[in-house]
């Protein structure tokens, strides 16, 4: 059975409303048949979007929870003291890990919500503290988009700065870009196209010289990071401990290991939160306040994140980071020993970007290298200069099988399909200008 056709709207294919409702079976069966032709991460092909544990005791927690919680609403967490409760130890835990007071930090819904609310803080400390009506935001040219979004919808004028030849930002082209204005600098740790770390001890020096807040983007390594270092591996200095840095973004659902959307965004100290709380009681309802832009929050991801870190522990993300990093040192010596590409910036975590070597013997289109991935089923992000791989637990599954799939891809491929460089999507079928 099909849908209602007179739901069709005739205006462009959309659907409108259905006149009858339908069964559950049948919308179940229509589900699963429109989710098979989705990514599938669960094969370990995909390098993005989802970061699989490889852990089946997690995924069903995270299930079961997802279940009991999902009708509960976090906009007022004191009808649901358990969220309350959760909440504040996910906050504290989180805090703790990158240096900072356990109260000095929020639970988000993700990593642009964690960038929009440290740029809206900084923006309104400098007009506050620092009588700057029209504050600047600096990053380097790899920051993520997010910041740009953020710039976009808080008016606030984004200044770009290009990295320097081994991915990281410049700090002495940062420190020239810093006029009067500025309100907040930005350094990756690491930045999502290279996985390398920025100089976040220069770069927040030279922002705390000229009295600038400073935020480090560890949206992708702040949940990495500290297990990585405890392995014993470098770790160039990007948390609380430098002195410089003011806030800080670090993302559960990446390598926290929580299913979507927990982020975390912190602060040196809580009265910096404070710039970030909203207050209403101007109007029928009675006083309306929240911590974050979300006013109804899903109970779930909260939870999750909770579930997650618990079910863990230290010794459950050690053991997860060990598996990433032998597994990206695999896949990093693969590639390097493939004639024709090569990793594009040696990465400090377990993210890069697969480039063309043009000293080869034969240098091969690495879009038509990622065109004959495809074929193969892999799903790999394509750059403005090369393929995007990001390293999960499972993968430590796939990575020969990899290896052989792109060394043919490499050695006999086909012109180039002309496919674009994308990350995530444009929603709401909205017109987008070309690049």
């Amino acid at each position: 059975m099909t849908a209602d056709p007179a739901a069709a709207d005739a205006t462009g294919g959309l659907m409108a409303v259905p006149e009858h409702g339908r069964g559950v079976d049948e919308l179940l069966a229509e589900v699963d048949a429109r989710h098979a032709g989705d990514l599938d991460w669960r094969g370990g092909k995909a390098f993005s979007l989802v970061y699989h544990p490889d852990d089946d005791e997690l995924e069903h927690l995270l299930e079961e929870v997802g279940r009991r919680f999902l009708h509960e609403n976090a906009l007022n967490p004191f009808k649901y003291p358990s969220l309350l409760g959760m909440e504040l130890e996910v906050i504290a835990m989180a805090c703790g890990l990158v240096g900072t007071a356990p109260d000095a930090g929020a639970l988000t819904s993700g990593g642009t919500e964690s960038i929009f609310c440290a740029v809206q803080v900084a923006r309104d400390h400098a007009r506050t503290e620092r009588g700057i009506a029209e504050p600047q935001l600096i990053t380097p040219s790899t920051a993520h988009p997010a910041f740009a979004k953020a710039a976009k919808y808080l008016d606030v004028e984004h200044v770009l700065v290009p990295v320097g030849p081994d991915g990281r930002a410049d700090v002495a082209a940062t420190a020239d870009a810093m006029g009067a204005g500025a309100g907040l600098v930005v350094g990756s740790a690491p930045c999502y196209p290279f996985g390398v770390i920025d100089p976040i001890a220069d770069l927040a020096t030279v922002a705390a010289e000229r009295g600038v807040l400073f935020h480090t983007d560890a949206c992708l390594g702040g949940w990495l990071l500290p297990w990585w270092e405890r392995l014993g591996e470098p770790v160039a200095p990007w948390d609380f401990r430098v002195p410089g840095v003011t806030s800080l973004s670090a993302d559960v659902h990446k390598y926290g290991y929580a299913f979507k959307g927990a982020s975390i965004v912190a602060y040196r100290d809580r009265s910096l939160l404070q710039h970030q709380f909203f207050w209403y009681d101007d109007w029928p309802g009675g006083l309306y306040a929240s911590g974050t832009t979300a006013g109804t929050r899903p109970a779930a991801p909260i939870v999750g994140a909770w579930a997650a870190i618990n079910k863990l522990g230290v010794a459950g993300y050690l053991r997860m980071a060990e598996v990433v990093r032998d597994t990206t040192r695999r896949f990093r010596d693969g590639i390097d020993a493939i004639d024709g590409v090569r990793v594009t910036h040696p990465p400090d975590l377990s993210v890069m970007e697969i480039g063309v070597d043009p000293h080869a013997d034969h240098v091969p289109d690495i879009g038509a290298v990622a065109d004959v991935m495809d074929d193969l089923g892999w799903n790999l992000d394509r750059q403005q200069g090369g393929l995007h791989l990001m390293v999960s637990p499972y993968h430590a599954k796939v990575v020969d099988s990899f290896l052989g799939d792109l060394a043919k891809a490499v050695a006999a491929h086909g012109a180039s399909r002309g496919r674009t460089a994308t990350y995530g999507g444009v929603a709401g079928g909205g017109d987008r200008p070309d690049r």
